[in-house]
């Protein structure tokens, strides 16, 4: 008796559908594993983009800033358009990581240089099995990328190439655009990482005065890059993805 309840056990986990959290917890782990003895690496979770309007699902910050995009068998691909456009915007290098239900559409959603890596349920664990390898982002914009910083960050940034006299009480966005116009896209990516490696307020942190953001009350961000909407106010509000070293 005792066999066959454990029989029926391993046939409900063989039975399984793949979750959300079961795909992040593998890629979590393989990346917590691959960056283990790299000091010089932070992964965070849900790291806000666009203002915080977005969020991608994990991100690694080291020499590159590399984004990882997670769909599992249980989710729909509805906004993965929207997604690939402003994630590929930002990040260095992106990967998706999709189950096996969505391999064929997924990855015609995503431009080629994203990564491809399958989920697959096997038993009660998920493994990952690469499909593609992602390559070097060829079309990365400046101006997102310096949105990354919060408003006093980037200030900081502007105060290391002394640019920031008579810019520290402008709107927050002219301060981004300052930021990418004056500094090199390399300098510029350089000291971004570096701030959101430095960065320690990521989660549930009380200062408020850190967390100037120009956050666009437009939820399909992408109309607006293309100038289907126009403008729209910003509002001050915090960014606060979970981390996870």
């Amino acid at each position: 008796m005792r066999l066959q309840r454990k029989s029926a056990v391993a046939t409900r986990s063989g039975n399984r559908q793949m979750r959300d959290r079961d795909v992040r917890s593998a890629v979590r782990q393989m990346l917590r594993t691959r960056y283990a003895s790299d000091p010089d690496t932070k992964i965070v979770e849900e790291m806000g983009i666009w203002s915080g309007s977005v969020r991608i699902d994990l991100a690694v910050i080291n020499g590159e800033l590399n984004g990882y995009e997670l769909k599992s068998d249980r989710d729909t691909l509805e906004r993965l358009p929207l997604q690939a456009e402003l994630y590929s915007r930002v990040f260095d290098r992106l990967t998706l990581v999709v189950g096996k239900r969505h391999v064929a559409k997924a990855s015609k959603q995503v431009p080629k240089w994203w990564g491809l890596w399958i989920a697959e349920q096997n038993g009660i664990r998920v493994t990952l099995r690469p499909e593609r390898e992602s390559k070097r982002n060829p079309n990365p914009d400046s101006y997102l990328i310096a949105q990354l910083l919060w408003k006093e960050e980037a200030i900081a940034v502007l105060d290391e190439f002394n640019l920031a006299i008579g810019w520290r009480n402008r709107r927050v966005k002219e301060i981004h655009q300052r930021l990418a116009s004056e500094l090199s896209f390399d300098r510029l990516t350089e000291r971004v990482r570096a701030t959101l490696k430095g960065r320690d307020g990521w989660l549930r942190q009380t200062r408020p005065h850190q967390f100037n953001m120009p956050v666009h009350p437009n939820p399909y961000p992408m109309f607006e890059i293309f100038g289907v909407l126009t403008g729209s106010d910003s509002v001050d509000l915090p960014i606060r993805p979970t981390i996870r070293k």
